[in-house]
């Protein structure tokens, strides 16, 4: 896909990647960009930065109900979806013992607002003719997140999600891919040590994610991997899960240790 003329929405967009990701689509030439966000304000200050183009919403992408309207909105002032980044996301650190609605909150957040906006977008999509899912996962999805069970497990469900959307509607036009970085400068990472585990592989920038999934739109690839060493990492754990799960082991008891 090639964003030039296409109109294009991202959730999560009043900071971190999904700004970039909003602001790299209008100088890539979307016709028009909705700026989603639960803060109102941030939205609406990454729409300023876009101008005319832009829309700015207040949306909870926890909500279906929110969600579903703020579809609507989008193709009666904008026009047909053609790109939906589901792109919102929390961390919750902590195991098993992370009390059950913190558990409801993080996987209302980072995987059934991708259901929600599935939900919504995808019979209008195939209605005409096709359209472009983009999930934020992470790399955590495909490996896991030393230190936080919640994360984990929403963002491999989130993967799985976005594979079945991909087998069960590939064929009849809908593409989809997931995105799945290691560490970022965002907010997620702030007051870490050059973003922890996570930071194995160093912290890039918001724009490298951008320039990344751009690239990965182009090329219409399921998995885009702004950290390139991630294929290598997937590709050693399912040749040998049990020696990958030893060395997941002593990477804990390093990080455990600093």
């Amino acid at each position: 896909m090639e964003i030039r003329d296409k109109v294009v929405a991202v959730t999560g967009a009043a900071g971190g990647i999904g700004r970039a990701l909003a602001l790299r689509f209008a100088r890539e030439g979307a016709r028009a960009v909705a700026v989603i966000d639960r803060d109102g304000d941030g939205a609406g200050k990454v729409a300023r930065e876009i101008g005319d183009r832009a829309l700015a919403l207040r949306v909870d992408v926890a909500s279906s109900r929110e969600v579903e309207e703020a579809v609507d909105r989008i193709e009666r002032e904008l026009g047909p979806i053609d790109l939906f980044c589901s792109n919102a996301g929390i961390l919750v650190m902590g195991g098993a013992d992370v009390p059950d609605a913190e558990w409801q909150r993080i996987w209302d957040v980072n995987v059934m607002a991708h259901v929600h906006a599935a939900r919504a977008l995808v019979p209008r999509m195939l209605a005409r003719g096709g359209g472009y899912l983009l999930n934020t996962a992470s790399a955590a999805g495909l490996l896991t997140q030393i230190g936080s069970a919640p994360y984990a497990v929403t963002k491999h469900a989130a993967v799985s999600f976005a594979e079945w959307l991909s087998i069960t509607h590939g064929a009849k036009g809908l593409k989809v891919s997931v995105l799945c970085p290691q560490a970022v400068r965002t907010a997620m990472i702030a007051g870490s040590d050059e973003g922890g585990v996570a930071g194995v592989d160093g912290v890039i920038e918001p724009d490298a994610v951008a320039q990344a999934v751009v690239e990965g739109l182009a090329d219409e690839r399921f998995l885009v991997l702004p950290h390139p060493e991630v294929a290598e990492y997937l590709r050693r754990k399912t040749a040998d899960v049990d020696r990958w799960l030893r060395g997941m082991r002593r990477l804990q008891e390093r990080f455990e240790g600093s």
